[in-house]
């Protein structure tokens, strides 16, 4: 393999997520957050606050309108290397949220994930939908695995993928 090129991950595992993984949670979104950051001249301090209050937020948010969700820590080598937050609709499979740490993306985990989603999606011929927010580096992964942009909400792209949508299948 070229040295350009990442090494490939470990095959994740999932477990359910507790309270015990809120430390690790925090730190896996403040990293989202981390170029979007590095744009504002604040003090470390207030960043951190900052980002405690939008945590704090979205868990909560996260917590309220998805109560039947998984919400799940993904695992590389028994190690926390992300989340991935699904809820199984009777219409639909809701993509919550998918997110790793800095040192897992670009190396096909991400893509696994959402493969697997997909996968439960077409065993169960319903669509899969999440909503992406519009200068997300990942709206081009979404875009390759298939997901069609079918809304907008603010600063975010409803996208759907579809069992029955050849682009999704050709990619398998």
């Amino acid at each position: 393999m070229p040295p350009s090129e990442p090494a490939p991950t470990a095959e994740p595992t999932l477990r359910p997520a507790t309270d015990d993984d809120l430390p690790f949670l925090r730190r896996l979104y403040a990293s989202t957050r981390r170029e979007e950051l590095a744009q504002v001249d604040w003090p470390e301090a207030q960043k951190e606050a900052f980002l405690r209050m939008q945590f704090e937020a979205q868990h909560r948010h996260y917590r309220e309108h998805y109560p039947r969700a998984r919400f799940d820590v993904v695992l590389v080598d028994g190690e926390p290397a992300g989340r991935l937050y699904v809820d199984v609709w009777r219409d639909q499979i809701r993509l919550v949220d998918v997110a790793l740490l800095p040192v897992h993306r670009g190396r096909g985990l991400g893509t696994r994930l959402i493969r697997s989603v997909l996968d439960q999606g077409e065993a169960d011929g319903k669509p899969v939908t999440i909503y992406v927010e519009q200068f997300n580096p990942a709206l081009r992964l979404y875009e390759r695995l298939g997901f069609r942009r079918i809304g907008e909400h603010g600063v975010y792209h409803l996208m759907e993928w579809r069992p029955d949508a050849p682009s999704g299948s050709a990619l398998r």
